[in-house]
């Protein structure tokens, strides 16, 4: 009797207690996935937790960010997504995350224990029970909800040392909702520190204390009905992957399947049937116009994919309403994100990581991307203000035109597609690729009507096809979509993606960033005379009245590097390799070295590149630049030099010449060159570049000074460059010994010859001894940087480092 008396006792005084939180008058409850309570005098939330070892989906993300592309801490930035369940461990819930990167798919429940243990789980945090009534938990959430959960001290470190001043921050209530299959949580968190970074004094108002809103998402777990769709490296979707420990042994142990959103057919036996639930995404509504009809319009494109594949409407683009939040999961967004410079915009997802599916798209568009590709147009077109001031839809229109494309791009990469930079040889075939604009020549005239386009691509609608399209149950899925590619093949429509095609390390002949056509050297051509032609049109009227001329020298900049992603897309054919990614089996072929006249081709086209000619800025051209303007100082956009205030032609020369050097002599090209050489010696040799190299530089002389010191600082830079090579670690024996050749051979065979003095070859010789005497001292002297460029950050210095 005595014993059921305190059990009686204990469990009135649990439901006393119990009661004591949830039956305040001054909570504010929420109801949904997760029941929680908003306690306005302690700034906290209690959450109830109702079911153990129910697996969910935790996300964090950023609401408000920090405005810096270089920070990296933007406006709707997504953050890690983790499946994660709460355990009881005496008086406390932990918060789990189990470790799926190990799996054993199996029936066995101890098989599936001994992965389980073999691996390590994680415990984001634990909980003390406050209460406990009838198997529901409370919790006091706040703690959780006020950590640094997206890093943002971490990504702060550069700028200098922060944390988390917790007198300085809150939760936010205007943004935490409850809804039946999902919370969302935000806390507005001050970080505290002594800020070094002028990064972060040049977005905050007081730089010691910046303030952002962190957002955290609770989210139910979709049910078990989606399909997963085995991953081919031909397909350009994106992968997810894990080991499957339960696998027989003579199968691959690592699993590999797409990702995508769920998509089904309300009526799977027609041909074209409506979505059961159609993919739509919400534009965020403060984006203005005409930018705003732009991007739906350019996201729209979508849908023309889905539809060659059966789906009606299945892509739909919609306003965001006004009263929702751009971080809640059950909307797909296109947010208008702003910095202080011009910055990257990209897709990104919240996945199940147990399936691949796609549960939340969310694409960030920097804003000032536009304004860049509005001054490209205005600097290429011929006195777009000669007449009047307000003549700004002819730039408008290009601009407009790219940010319709960027939309479809950015979209893309949050329905499960990498990028696609072989795709410009067949013409448009693909948003996925980074196009540059197509410019025609026209009698003297440059042609801007077709200079970006206004269409989903083929490839587009192969990559859709593959991850997307739904088989009845006679059809052989596998070889159904071993058929879409196939046919892609057949079609002549490539697919490479990124490491591929990027010019630092990358080696693929027909797959490049921002480059047009099928053949690199041909357009390289091309793009040199629109380039030549707009420097000669370039006059006063390439900006409006009033404004300073300073602003002309803002806007010539990318003209004057007009050339400089087309210049990397020639050099990858030196020493280029043409591949796919083949399967055994598919026909394709597997890999072949760029043959001879194509590589001589390209370094013919090149070599134009690094001549005083093509360098020069015409002297009648300098009138227009005078130093700057008080209170326009220069950027990282601008012109770098070394002439002080005034501007610097040959610097500008050096930058240029600087950026294609390190291309074309870079170790790893060098050496694929030499391995060519070797196994085929009819193919293009090092030496035989290094020796047009010398004859392009050294081997010139002009009459005209200005145009003798522009060879001058080429000069300088094809030697600077073959130290570099002479000597960088990754540079194979036979490489250093022939650019070891090539110096010797600057002063036996350039600057000794008695027909041509070399007024400077005391000063080549003297750096050219300093160099024999102490190679270990050698450090590429680095030329004016190159304004950042693709779409910002672009380093060609680095590119060459030891």
């Amino acid at each position: 009797m005595k014993k059921n008396t305190i059990l009686w006792l204990a469990a009135l005084c649990s439901t006393l207690t119990f009661s004591q939180i949830l039956d305040k008058k001054n909570l504010k409850d929420f109801t949904g996935f997760f029941n929680f309570h908003y306690e306005e005098a302690t700034d906290k939330i209690y959450l109830e937790v109702k079911e153990l070892n129910r697996e969910f989906l935790y996300v964090n993300s950023l609401a408000s960010g920090i405005g810096s592309n270089d920070i990296g801490l933007d406006r709707g930035q997504l953050g890690q997504e983790r499946l994660v369940k709460f355990e009881k461990a005496g008086n406390t819930l932990l918060l789990v995350q189990p470790n799926l990167k190990y799996r054993a798919i199996t029936n066995d429940s101890l098989e599936r224990k001994s992965i389980e243990q073999a691996f390590a789980k994680s415990v984001l945090y634990g909980f003390e029970i406050k209460e406990n009534k009838n198997n529901i938990y409370i919790i006091d959430l706040t703690p959780f909800l006020m950590l640094d959960a997206h890093g943002v001290a971490n990504q702060l470190k550069k700028e200098g040392t922060y944390k988390i001043d917790s007198n300085k921050s809150a939760l936010s209530l205007s943004q935490t909702k409850a809804f039946p299959k999902n919370v969302e949580f935000e806390a507005l968190l001050t970080f505290k520190g002594n800020a070094t970074g002028k990064n972060i004094k040049s977005v905050t108002p007081t730089p010691s204390l910046v303030t952002v809103t962190q957002h955290h998402s609770f989210i139910e777990l979709p049910d078990d009905k989606y399909q997963m769709r085995e991953f081919d490296v031909r397909s350009g979707a994106i992968s997810m992957s894990y080991l499957d420990y339960a696998t027989p042994i003579q199968e691959a142990i690592e699993k590999r399947f797409i990702i995508r959103h769920r998509l089904e057919k309300i009526s799977p036996e027609l041909k074209l049937s409506e979505a059961k639930e159609p993919i739509i995404y919400y534009l965020d509504p403060g984006t203005p116009e005409p930018v705003r009809c732009a991007l739906l319009e350019g996201a729209s494109w979508w849908n023309e994919a889905y539809e060659s594949i059966g789906f009606k409407d299945a892509f739909q683009i919609k306003m965001l309403p006004d009263d929702a939040d751009p971080m809640d999961c059950r909307y797909n967004v296109i947010q208008w994100v702003h910095r202080s410079t011009r910055g990257w915009s990209y897709g990104a997802s919240v996945v199940d990581p147990r399936t691949g599916e796609i549960i939340k798209g969310h694409v960030s568009l920097g804003s000032l991307r536009i304004r860049q590709d509005f001054m490209i147009a205005q600097a290429l077109m011929n006195k777009p203000f000669a007449e009047r001031d307000d003549n700004d839809q002819p730039m408008l229109d290009m601009a407009l035109a790219r940010i319709r494309q960027l939309s479809a791009h950015e979209v893309g990469h949050t329905l499960g597609f990498t990028h696609n930079f072989a795709a410009s040889t067949n013409g448009r075939a693909s948003v996925m690729d980074y196009p540059h604009p197509t410019l025609k020549l026209n009698d003297n005239t440059i042609d801007f009507s077709d200079a970006y386009d206004n269409g989903i691509g083929d490839w587009d609608k192969v990559t859709v096809a593959y991850s997307y399209s739904q088989f009845d149950e006679s059809t052989n899925s596998k070889q159904a979509l071993n058929s879409i590619l196939d046919n892609a093949k057949t079609s002549g429509l490539l697919f490479i993606t990124d490491a591929d095609a990027r010019p630092k390390g990358g080696a693929h002949a027909l797959a490049h960033l921002w480059d047009n056509g099928k053949n690199a050297s041909e357009e390289l051509d091309h793009v040199l005379k629109i380039r030549a032609q707009a420097i000669s049109n370039f006059s006063k009227d390439n900006i409006r009245q009033g404004e300073p001329y300073t602003r002309l020298e803002d806007v010539f900049v990318p003209l004057y590097f007009f050339h400089r992603y087309q210049t990397e897309a020639a050099t990858k054919v030196i020493g280029g390799l043409d591949y796919n990614y083949a399967v055994k089996g598919d026909g394709q072929d597997i890999v072949k070295a760029v043959d001879v006249n194509s590589q001589k081709e390209a370094l013919t086209v090149i070599l134009r590149t690094i001549s005083a000619e093509a360098l020069v800025i015409p002297k009648q051209k300098l009138e227009l630049f005078p130093p700057r303007a008080y209170g326009y100082s220069r950027g990282r956009e601008s012109f770098s030099g070394q002439t002080g205030v005034a501007f610097d032609p040959i610097g500008a020369a050096e930058t240029a010449s600087d950026m294609t050097l390190g291309l074309l002599l870079n170790a790893h090209r060098a050496n694929r060159i030499l391995q060519q050489k070797s196994l085929d010696d009819s193919q293009l040799g090092l030496e035989e570049v290094l020796n047009q190299v010398l004859q392009m530089s050294f081997g010139n002389h002009h009459k005209d000074n200005f145009m003798e010191a522009i060879q001058q600082v080429i000069n300088e830079r094809v030697l600077i460059h073959l130290m570099n090579l002479a000597i960088h670690k990754d540079s194979r024996f036979q490489v250093k010994a022939m650019a070891n050749n090539a110096i010797n051979s600057i002063y036996g065979d350039y600057l000794s010859d008695k027909k041509k003095p070399a007024k400077y070859a005391s000063q080549y010789g003297r750096l050219i001894s300093e160099f024999r005497e102490h190679p270990e001292k050698f450090k590429i002297d680095n030329a004016p940087k190159i304004p950042d460029g693709s779409p910002i950050g672009s380093d060609y210095c680095n590119y060459n480092e030891n």
